[in-house]
């Protein structure tokens, strides 16, 4: 069932008859097909989950358009899978000129709470349709993933303390500021090794989950990848850390630094 919506959708976007006209050109070298990214979850001591992106080696065609293919999986494990299992899946199809999706796929399963959806968006039409219908959006406007690909093609090399990236995403049916304040740069101490990192600040939607605005801290690396290598976060009941472990197929040497 799943692979029928999906091959529905396709048929759909490509029957909006894209072209290159109207869209935004972004060029960049932060990422390439092959690349794999993997994480580890702690949630408070707890040893909670781990977490992978993976960019599929092979392009898309969506409308005639290259895209790449985007999978992000999220899972509990250890102790924490027994009280609260986590399964998530999310997937974007992400235009390769533009770096704006055209389909984006959700199937979470957390402690219980289900949600499968598939989003298609029409930039032409500043439009998304999905399960619960169809809506208005803003221009280049992004989903969870795409966003994160796109913020590691944004140039940073001028920004000052305080400068913000703005970026909106569309997500459970609302559109979402994503912004991201540029904090500075500083050397993070990793399994891996220490290595020079850009810190940022996403300005997050108070009282949902998050106690403070600016309660979330992630490190990138400062080197053309920006990959994310710490996350860091206080939310209403404890606080969580997301450790970068292993990577793969990275477009660009990665910036290590001596101890």
């Amino acid at each position: 069932m799943k692979t029928t919506i999906v091959t529905l959708s396709l048929l759909i976007i490509s029957s909006f008859g894209l072209h290159a006209q109207g869209l935004r050109n972004v060029k960049h070298n932060s990422f390439a097909p092959g690349e794999v990214l993997k994480f580890r979850i702690h949630y408070g001591f707890i040893d909670a989950g781990e977490a992978t992106l993976e960019v599929n080696k092979e392009m898309k065609k969506i409308g005639g358009r290259s895209c790449y293919n985007v999978v992000g999986k999220g899972k509990s494990v250890g102790a924490f899978d027994w009280f609260f299992k986590v399964r998530d899946h999310y997937e974007s199809y992400i235009d390769a000129q533009s770096m704006l999706p055209w389909l984006f796929i959700r199937k979470i399963d957390e402690g219980g709470y289900k949600k499968n959806q598939n989003v298609s968006f029409n930039h032409y039409k500043n439009s998304v349709k999905c399960e619960e219908g169809e809506f208005n959006v803003p221009d280049n406007v992004q989903d969870l993933i795409s966003a994160f690909y796109y913020a590691r093609t944004l140039d940073m090399t001028s920004a000052s303390k305080g400068t913000i990236f703005e970026i909106e995403a569309f997500l459970d049916d609302e559109i979402i500021p994503l912004h991201i304040k540029y904090v500075g740069t500083e050397k993070v101490k990793t399994k891996l090794g220490y290595i020079n990192c850009i810190v940022l600040k996403p300005m997050l939607v108070e009282g949902r989950v998050f106690k403070e605005k600016e309660d979330m801290t992630i490190w990138v690396s400062n080197d053309a990848n920006k990959i994310p290598v710490r996350v860091q976060t206080n939310i209403l009941v404890g606080s969580i850390k997301m450790d970068l472990v292993s990577y793969s197929g990275l477009a660009n040497p990665i910036a290590f630094a001596k101890k």
